[in-house]
């Protein structure tokens, strides 16, 4: 780790899965990795822990242009999606980004992508 950032190095790639070899400390299941590339900014999420201090990330987009050696950094957080009364009717990408020609929402809040259900009593039958 480098000021506080946890980093790593892509050891593989085939197709959308990557896997990444981080020296210190591995990135949690569901952590959102970040690779930056040329104006080029990729999410991948950590999903399984390899051994060896590596993980095998599944990438949300296209992985072209990646290559072995580059750096991969580790969020510290998984992948979050605007959420709330002001998200409507809007149309998003797995990562929260608008699809829909629209500005982001102001004043909105985010939660991760896997999150539990809310439990029984919380939910209601009512129409």
């Amino acid at each position: 780790m480098s000021n506080g950032v946890n980093i790593g190095k892509i050891v593989q790639i085939i197709g959308v899965v990557v896997d990444a070899e981080f020296p210190k400390e591995l990135p949690a299941i569901y952590d959102a990795l970040e690779i930056k590339f040329g104006e080029k900014k990729l999410i991948l999420e950590t999903a399984q822990h390899l051994g060896s201090n590596r993980v095998r990330a599944v990438a949300m987009d296209s992985t072209d242009g990646l290559k072995r050696g580059m750096e991969v950094i580790d969020t510290g957080k998984p992948i979050a999606v605007p959420v709330g009364d002001k998200t409507l009717g809007r149309m998003f990408n797995v990562l929260g980004e608008p699809i829909d020609e629209m500005e982001v929402p102001k004043g909105i809040s985010r939660q991760p992508i896997h999150k539990n259900p809310p439990t029984l009593k919380d939910q209601s039958t009512k129409t």
